[in-house]
């Protein structure tokens, strides 16, 4: 029998462990929760003050057994699940489970899965925090209140198997209002001048553009403004007016919070939000690398902080100062969001000396692609900043002005290793000037004139709505996968290419719900909620007092939608698509696989047919038809309609048409010009 037990929550994590203990300790996995509110009821009791009625979950009696047996002869047992309010629930329900009163000192954690980390949480163990646990119950509490209060009505009205949630709602919300927003956008015509300039002492040309009339900024909507301005301006001369000179820097990103992390991995790598997590996972609990065994290579994964320790300062000031030298080392502390819990540090590499190009052959390529990222970041976060020298030109053109701007990277800084994207933002380019004197005349090469119209705001990606969401203050860094996974997996959303487009269905579900539990699906309501999740968590608020003040008025209104939705039927959404059995208009219905086609005679007629959908484009190969068709991971491929009758073979993951553009994309690169749309 183990003088130690140790139980965490996964296999993996349990072996990384395990060797940096030895002796004869024994680390065990609960592979996660033990313990359920069961999934056929309510399972809260709402008559004995909203009492949760957790059951062991189906499956786990085997290893519940396991458990209780391997406890039974341990000498000391200790939790060391995850460091956060799900992790400390998971321990607590495992201490209900083996006997282990609330009270025992017997929960571990540790931020990085490190030697040095492990050992002192195991040597520094605490009692359960019971706050913790209660914010936890409190989430999960209410969030199944409100989805097995709020759910029956879409069955009655819309389908069977639908879900409303507190949080999961509120971003479907935000998706189907952006999409209005999109909808409703008329574009705005405006105009811009350009005029391209040569300098003649340098003999070197340069664009400079439209800014405005005696100093003020003008906005040009119209040909006829443009056109008097061109004449107005024929002939004359172009005059520097003023000459500014400064220094510019850019500051390094902070270290990775779990959202800025997710938006990255998004952007950079093409990663979706449970992708990102997985492998984060995998890359904290532990990876097998050659001569050092199986080791935890980043912190703890789930945090909304961007503090890091003084000991993983000094290590990346001397990786910093050994790789690149004195100059590009710069001591940088950032500031954490006051919402943010900072119970944890940043996520950062737990061993600065293992560089990800000399590991990359003992990760996989997705936890290569995500460690170097995490790794790079981090080590540009401490870096000094870049430096641009830049340069701000006011030209007057009799009455009016023009201006040009430019800059040159003068000192990269943090720049050499990692630069942060952003979502519809261009990179800092080198846009260097010739060195101009102030009232010198600059020959007018070419004037040009260029239309442009306003486009709507841009869809959501997983990236931007995680984004929006952190900003809006809903939800935690632990909910914003499973949200985004549970809204495409329901086919309120689907993504279109990387953006995040509503379906009817959630179109229907969302108008259905904002016109009857508006106050529940509402951004205030749900992020004043998490504050008071924060304000338990902190010992400051009484769990069940938050459910009580809740569930009152929740109740009332569930009563009154209910009354007044019981003899309201919404009507299907008729199609164009005649019946081939009966002749009636088919109508739109959803199932399991998404929308189609139904007979409106059922049970008479029960004629039912998927919805194709054909672009104009034809087949290269045959001529025939392109039905356009999703594979598993919802990822659009083209296929010509002969293709089911054995009479041709075309199938492209490319529009027909487009194969060639790509080819040439490849073999050349071509210079861009500007764009004619301008992001409002």
């Amino acid at each position: 029998m183990a003088d130690r037990l140790i139980i965490v929550e996964s296999p993996a994590k349990a072996n990384t462990i395990k060797k940096f203990l030895g002796g004869s300790t024994k680390v065990i996995a609960s592979m996660g929760h033990v313990r359920n509110l069961p999934k056929s009821k309510l399972g809260v009791d709402i008559e004995k003050d909203f009492e949760p009625e957790y059951i062991n979950i189906r499956g786990k009696g085997d290893l519940i057994k396991t458990l209780k047996k391997e406890a039974k002869g341990a000498k000391k047992i200790y939790l060391a699940t995850d460091p956060d309010r799900e992790g400390e629930a998971i321990a607590w329900h495992l201490a209900y489970i083996l006997g282990i009163p609330e009270d025992t000192i017997c929960r571990v954690t540790f931020n990085e899965i490190t030697k040095t980390a492990v050992q002192e949480g195991v040597k520094n163990p605490r009692r359960i925090d019971l706050n913790l646990v209660d914010a936890q119950q409190a989430r999960r509490v209410l969030d199944r209140i409100v989805g097995y209060k709020m759910s029956p009505v879409l069955w009655k009205k819309v389908k069977r198997g639908l879900s409303a949630g507190r949080v999961q709602s509120v971003a479907v919300k935000l998706i189907v209002e952006r999409e209005e927003e999109i909808e409703k956008f008329i574009p705005q015509e405006y105009w811009n001048i350009y005029a391209m300039l040569k300098d003649p002492k340098s003999k070197k040309t340069f664009e400079a553009k439209f800014y405005g009339k005696n100093s003020k900024k003008m906005e040009l909507t119209n040909k006829d403004e443009v056109d008097k301005i061109l004449a107005d301006i024929k002939d004359k001369k172009f005059i520097i007016n003023s000459i500014k000179k400064t220094e510019k820097k850019r500051v390094a990103a902070p270290p990775f919070t779990t959202s800025t992390m997710q938006q990255e991995a998004s952007r950079k790598l093409g990663f979706s939000l449970k992708k990102t997590m997985s492998v984060a996972q995998g890359l904290y609990e532990g990876v097998t690398i050659p001569g050092h065994g199986s080791i935890g290579l980043i912190t703890y994964m789930r945090t909304d902080s961007t503090r890091i320790s003084e000991m993983a300062r000094a290590v990346a000031k001397e990786e910093i100062e050994k790789r690149y030298g004195k100059e590009y080392y710069e001591n940088r502390y950032y500031k954490t969001s006051s919402e943010a819990q900072d119970a944890h540090e940043a996520i950062r590499p737990t061993y600065v000396e293992l560089n990800p190009n000399e590991i990359k052959e003992a990760l996989t390529k997705d936890q290569f692609k995500l460690y170097q990222l995490i790794y790079n970041r981090f080590i540009a976060s401490q870096m000094a900043a870049a430096v641009f020298d830049t340069m701000s030109v006011d030209i007057q053109v009799d009455e009016y002005n023009f201006k040009a701007n430019g800059q040159k990277l003068k000192f990269k800084g943090f720049m050499t290793l990692y630069v942060e994207t952003k979502d519809n933002e261009e990179q800092e380019k080198d846009t260097q000037l010739p060195e101009l004197i102030e009232k010198e005349e600059l020959k007018s090469e070419k004037i040009d004139t260029k239309q442009s119209f306003t486009e709507p705001p841009p869809r959501y990606t997983e990236a931007s709505l995680v984004k929006a969401l952190e900003e809006k203050d809903i939800g935690r860094p632990s909910t914003y996968s499973p949200i985004i996974t549970t809204i495409l997996e329901r086919r309120y959303v689907e993504k279109d290419k990387k953006q995040l487009a509503p379906t009817e269905l959630g179109k229907i579900v969302n108008n259905l719900l904002m016109e009857n539990f508006g106050d529940v699906i509402n951004v205030d309501f749900t992020a004043n909620i998490e504050n008071q999740f924060d304000n338990v968590a902190e010992g400051k608020e009484e769990w069940k007092q938050i459910i009580r003040n809740f569930y009152t008025p929740f109740e009332e209104t569930i009563k009154k939608v209910e009354k007044e939705l019981e003899h309201v039927k919404l009507e299907d959404e008729v199609s164009d698509v005649p019946c081939d059995k009966c002749g009636r208009m088919m109508v739109y219905k959803y199932g399991r696989y998404g929308k189609f086609l139904a007979c409106p005679g059922y049970p008479e007629c029960k004629n039912a047919k998927p919805i194709i959908e054909t672009i104009e484009e034809k087949c290269p190969k045959c001529g025939g038809n392109v039905i356009v068709k999703k594979s598993k991971r919802g990822r659009r491929f083209y296929v010509c309609e002969n293709n089911a009758k054995g009479e041709c073979d075309y199938i492209s993951w490319n529009k027909p048409g487009t194969e060639e553009k790509e080819t040439a994309k490849k073999k050349t690169t071509t210079k861009k010009g500007r764009t004619t749309k301008q992001k409002k």
